[in-house]
């Protein structure tokens, strides 16, 4: 079964496409996004007169940094209490548009930062607009949120159908001031949500077309991309292939090799994609055996063997070496081992396994 609620509009013409139906969602929007990226886009110049235009009020809550917080989505929240909204917009990468979903819901539901996390609250939600501007995440076709919890010192996630976004407005021209650091680490982030919809012990073959178009999209178009930030038809690729990404972990969720990553962002501020990549090689070969059928076949979609796969990988600067302390990584492998990304990877590790794959980061790589 296939479930995917949300209206994409896609291309040069996406928020034409899209502004006439955005009186129909709502009277006045919540936007929410970063300090700057919103404007730096683009997609500012274009949004705030089309919403004008199409007599939608707005407010706009550019609170939202990388690896957004609870604290701030409850700010979020009363924001948007506060201002009588009825809609949100997320503009941006995953962080802004996690965001903006946590607030529907906060919003919607009155939630407490303490129920946050807790399914038997989420009754209801507010609509949401997603306009990304990376090619990453795929946020805005999921029905995920993930946050850090500052106190607790984790970063995690929860799912809702009532998140999934109401539109998606992926027009490739606003990832066009990503610079190379950032389209990278974004770039494999969407890679390893296409991977890792090969491994869930949820994967559906129904999307194994898309995943493996996803893949090779990236494979044929980021080396071009990072070289030539402003060439538009790689950022088109790219944009098309994370938006595959995020309708592949919508319905197949995220593995270990998410939830390994987690503390990495969150302890040495590693972005989330980064930290993705920092273990893709090693993940590979540890569910390999697991899955050899399916990475078989996207190997032989892509026309090259595994280890021609890893090399092209290894030739972007992904596989940095983290200085870690033996018993900061075992005091991990708790929270590693309980979550629900691990719970559904195709090869549950036991303690000493992932303290392995936890420590080959700390070796010389690539």
């Amino acid at each position: 079964m296939l479930y995917l609620p949300t209206r994409i509009f896609f291309g040069a013409k996406a928020l034409d496409d899209a502004s006439a139906r955005l009186p129909g969602i709502g009277k006045k929007a919540l936007i929410v996004c970063g300090k700057s990226s919103a404007e730096k886009s683009g997609v500012m110049d274009a949004l705030l007169p089309s919403l004008r235009r199409e007599g939608i009020a707005f407010s706009i809550f550019n609170e939202i940094s990388e690896n957004p917080t609870i604290t701030r989505v409850m700010s979020g929240k009363e924001r948007f209490i506060r201002e009588n909204c009825d809609f949100l917009i997320g503009i941006g990468g995953g962080s802004p548009l996690d965001a903006a979903k946590a607030i529907s819901l906060a919003a919607a539901n009155d939630l407490q930062i303490n129920e946050l996390y807790d399914a038997g609250k989420q009754v209801t939600a507010y609509p949401m607009v997603a306009i990304p501007t990376t090619h990453g995440t795929g946020s805005e076709v999921t029905q995920y949120s993930v946050l850090t919890d500052i106190k607790k010192g984790k970063k995690a996630g929860f799912g809702s159908d009532l998140i999934f976004p109401y539109m998606a407005i992926i027009d490739p021209k606003y990832s066009l001031s990503l610079n190379p650091r950032i389209s990278l680490n974004t770039s494999i982030d969407a890679l390893s949500h296409l991977l890792e919809g090969l491994y869930s012990t949820s994967r559906n073959s129904l999307l194994y077309p898309m995943i493996f178009r996803g893949i090779a999209l990236i494979k044929d178009n980021l080396d071009t991309c990072l070289k030539n930030p402003a060439y538009l038809p790689a950022r088109e690729a790219l944009c098309l292939a994370s938006m595959y990404g995020g309708i592949t972990i919508a319905h197949t969720s995220t593995t270990l090799q998410h939830a390994i990553g987690y503390p990495f962002t969150t302890a040495y501020n590693i972005p989330h994609g980064l930290a993705n990549g920092m273990f893709m090689a090693a993940m590979m070969h540890f569910y390999y055996p697991a899955v050899k059928a399916e990475l078989d076949a996207l190997f032989a979609f892509l026309e090259m063997s595994m280890d021609e796969f890893l090399a092209w990988l290894d030739s972007f600067p992904i596989r940095l070496k983290v200085e870690a302390d033996d018993a900061i990584l075992r005091s991990w492998i708790p929270q590693i081992m309980s979550a629900r990304n691990t719970v559904i990877s195709p090869v549950k590790p036991n303690e000493s396994e992932l303290m392995e794959l936890l420590k080959s980061v700390q070796k010389e790589q690539g």
